[in-house]
């Protein structure tokens, strides 16, 4: 155990952000997200939601302030009626964070399924919530 590491985090995802470098992006999944097929490395936070983990691991990992929008969506697929209230709690949480009121590009599904390829890690979570994916880009450790 250590001190000051929120308990969501693992030793595993702890070893990924740590490695990860300015500019670097991860990927987390929701549950119906192809983690599996589209990770270079994957981590497993299966039980665990989007918001509990992205508000701890915002305490650990500083967001790109070098980029105009540091954190991606999932655009929803043209004409699918599907309402994405998990955005705001993440807008909410950025905000809390790391002070940013607007760090969201919206992503071509298809376009964000390339992208997480390229990602350095993707996080696998329990999220239910329907387009709840979110990459985040890794900015620089100033502390």
């Amino acid at each position: 155990m250590l001190k000051g590491i929120p308990k969501v985090i693992s030793p595993e995802l702890l070893k990924i952000i740590m490695e990860m470098d300015h500019g670097d992006e991860i990927v987390l999944g929701d549950a119906n997200f192809p983690a599996v097929s589209h990770a270079k490395r994957l981590v497993r936070c299966d039980g665990i939601a989007i918001p509990v983990l992205l508000d701890a691991l915002l305490q650990l990992f500083p967001l790109d302030p070098y980029v105009a929008k540091p954190a991606a969506l999932m655009q929803v697929v043209p004409g699918d009626p599907v309402e994405t209230p998990v955005w705001e709690e993440y807008r909410r949480i950025i905000a809390a964070r790391a002070s940013l009121v607007e760090p969201f590009e919206q992503v071509e599904r298809f376009a964000f399924y390339e992208r997480a390829k390229n990602a350095y890690a993707i996080v696998a979570t329990g999220e239910g919530a329907l387009y709840a994916n979110l990459i985040l880009k890794k900015g620089v450790v100033t502390e």
